[in-house]
């Protein structure tokens, strides 16, 4: 039998028995909308990710028996301007948003069927703050101005989010869950030691947030933003020491390795094959299985390194029991399964392989994107590729100790939509009359190595798309 779903435990239609909405956060809420919805597209990121973040998660409305939390809302409202503007998003539907429409609309199929009757109103809101969450970010962030303008606005968010997580840890109070509602009042005590967890759903998820904005600050400081990058570094470091966990600081050390293996660049290959070669050699030479490393893991004490270990090998072993279409059933695996602590076995658990394989295919088709795109641009444009890369390793890690599933989905699909933003595959060198799909007379970032001069300025007479480049060829 499944375990029951605790308040802060779940968060896709599950939640509080009646509205809980905070009159400022009403009110924060009414103006999110109004500048999203009448301020120019640019702007919109700033209030949405502000209303995202400091807002917490528990924040509601009862609406006909359906929990409609804040993030949802925003979506919803936000996705007005998407429809307003004929879903004119950069690079159209490219190979991650149609991975991406697959992934979120078979798991939601396979968690309807493998629970019907039950659960479709919490499966359909996931749905409407996947698709609609994603798509509004994919038009908010075009460029890599839009970047720099998010990556500012989460420095914002990560110094205020560590400034009260550094309160709750130390007085063990949560400034957030006593003034406003919608998260504990006091945080989670292991060892003796408070887990600070502020806006989110859990402490994990809370460090995790931190932990893996790092490299987009570390960006920062290459565009000569000094003050929203030290204050970014520091919220989030703040974050992931008062979360008092060991996945954040494993999301944060693998950001900061991967920052490092810039001078190594240009032989990743061979650092790929390294690593493969050392997991085989320590699969052939280990006694358990090579998954169980996880289970050595413990830099706070009190981790649960074996219950995730242990955790993967039962998904493994029941793979009969999930491939298809996903599983209820695995709360009878052993303690604690109904847990799903890794984002990878939640795939698998909720969408089956097929869920699980589109997940992945994200992962894989982001880095391919980023390294294509790496290698066709001038050196110093190189680095913000590099950046979004690490902040995808640091994740990765991440999703090994927990499943996101309060703001930390917003997160994930904004690193998305600036990963999407900013390869855009430019024209190539022999040049076409055909350009991307772009906003009216928006910029094309310098990207042809072979032609470091060119600028291209998309411009729309009628239906067709005009390119003309200045320092190129002639058309």
């Amino acid at each position: 039998m499944l375990a029951p779903l605790q308040f802060n435990q779940r968060d896709l239609g599950h939640g509080a028995s009646d509205t809980v909405l905070h009159p400022v956060v009403a009110v924060a809420l009414l103006v999110t909308i109004v500048l999203m919805l009448w301020r120019p597209r640019k702007y919109a990121i700033v209030p949405l990710l502000l209303c995202t973040f400091l807002v917490p998660r528990g924040q509601e409305v009862m609406l006909a028996g359906a929990h409609v939390y804040v993030r949802l809302i925003l979506a919803l409202a936000g996705f007005i301007c998407v429809v307003k503007d004929k879903f004119r998003i950069v690079d159209r539907l490219n190979i991650v948003d149609k991975i991406f429409i697959v992934w979120a609309c078979y798991r939601v199929f396979a968690t309807v069927v493998t629970n019907w009757p039950s659960g479709v109103m919490e499966q359909l809101s996931f749905l409407l703050s996947a698709l609609c969450g994603y798509f509004l970010l994919r038009y908010l962030i075009a460029n890599e101005e839009d970047v720099a303008r998010a990556a500012k606005t989460l420095a914002v968010v990560a110094l205020v989010l560590g400034a009260c997580m550094v309160y709750e840890h130390h007085f063990r109070v949560n400034p957030f869950g006593t003034y406003l509602g919608g998260a504990p009042t006091a945080p989670e005590i292991r060892d003796g030691t408070a887990r600070a967890q502020a806006t989110f759903g859990h402490s994990i998820l809370a460090g995790c947030f931190g932990g893996t904005l790092i490299p987009l600050f570390v960006w920062l400081l290459s565009k000569k933003s000094w003050v929203a990058a030290v204050a970014g570094i520091v919220g989030s470091t703040l974050m992931v020491l008062t979360a008092n966990s060991s996945t954040p600081i494993l999301a944060y050390v693998a950001g900061i390795l991967g920052l490092l293996l810039w001078p190594v660049r240009r032989k990743m290959k061979a650092v790929r094959w390294l690593i493969v070669i050392t997991l085989a050699v320590l699969a052939l030479v280990m006694n358990a299985p090579v998954w169980f490393l996880i289970a050595h893991i413990n830099v706070v004490g009190g981790s649960g390194g074996y219950d995730r270990a242990f955790l993967i090998d039962m998904c493994m072993r029941h793979i009969r029991d999930w491939w298809l279409i996903g599983t209820n059933q695995n709360g009878n695996w052993g303690y604690d399964m109904w847990d799903m602590s890794d984002q990878f076995v939640a795939e698998a658990e909720t969408g089956g392989i097929l869920g699980l394989a589109c997940f992945i295919a994200i992962i894989a088709k982001s880095f391919s994107r980023l390294g294509s795109m790496r290698k066709r641009v001038k050196p110093k444009q190189q680095w913000l590729f590099w950046c979004l890369g690490s902040i995808m390793l640091a994740n990765i890690f991440a999703y090994f100790g927990v499943a996101y599933w309060d703001q930390t989905q917003v997160w994930w699909f904004a690193l998305l939509a600036m990963i999407c933003a900013v390869t855009v595959p430019h024209v190539p060198h022999e040049l076409t009359k055909t350009g991307p799909a772009v906003s009216e007379g928006e910029m094309i970032p310098d990207l042809v190595e072979t032609a470091p001069e060119a600028r291209a300025a998309v411009l729309f007479p009628g239906l067709r798309k005009t390119v003309r480049l200045w320092g190129g060829p002639e058309l």
